[in-house]
């Protein structure tokens, strides 16, 4: 019985941690008949699912439960990916994209939240979207063009603090050649990761 105890009062603590760390919900951008950015073989769709996966495996290794509104090559409605990510509560919300743009010389990483609504809310999704973009920068090394506002329905008409990710131009060659491999797109998602960490472990 005194064992037992004791390994109970060596495992709460554990426990009580885990139980703090809020849902992320985590939605790549695009699906099925909606390719997203296209530029050659690179799809956005495809590249938004992968990173999205690799963010989910660096977010449970630092412990928080993950869901995705999209798992596969699926056509997903805004309205429908709102209404699964304001199923779970407490949670943040990380919308994960890729940028294109009509000149080939615009790169680099940036960082949307929505700017109108409850304040605290929106002061929180500002704070989440800057401690991921600082991330990502470290991780990557990729010139960085700020947070921004924005009106996307995903961070608009969730409930939490949400953020959309866009992360790098696929219409610029060397950011393309950097984004079709496996090592990069896994730097990004570790800059996702450990962002909204520190992020929420400041809030402690």
């Amino acid at each position: 019985m005194r064992l037992l105890l004791k390994l109970l009062i060596l495992f709460l603590p554990i426990a009580a941690v885990a139980v703090e760390k809020p849902i992320v919900v985590i939605d790549p951008g695009h699906g099925g008949k909606d390719e997203g950015a296209r530029v050659r073989t690179f799809l956005e769709k495809q590249l938004t699912l992968r990173t999205a996966y690799l963010t989910k495996k660096h977010l449970e290794t630092l412990g928080y439960r993950v869901v995705m509104t999209r798992a596969r090559d699926v056509f997903l409605p805004l309205g429908t990916r709102v209404v699964l990510a304001n199923r779970r509560s407490p949670s943040l919300f990380i919308s994960i994209h890729y940028n294109s743009a009509a000149s080939p010389t615009a790169k680099g990483i940036e960082v949307y939240y929505y700017s109108k609504g409850q304040q605290k809310r929106r002061v929180a999704s500002k704070e989440l979207a800057g401690s991921i973009l600082d991330q990502m920068v470290l991780e990557t090394q990729a010139r960085s063009r700020g947070t921004k506002q924005g009106n996307f329905q995903v961070i608009r008409d969730t409930t939490m603090p949400a953020v959309l990710v866009e992360a790098g131009f696929i219409t610029n060659s060397e950011e393309r050649a950097l984004i079709g491999t496996q090592t990069y797109l896994d730097k990004l998602a570790k800059g996702i990761a450990t962002g909204l960490d520190k992020y929420v472990r400041s809030k402690k």
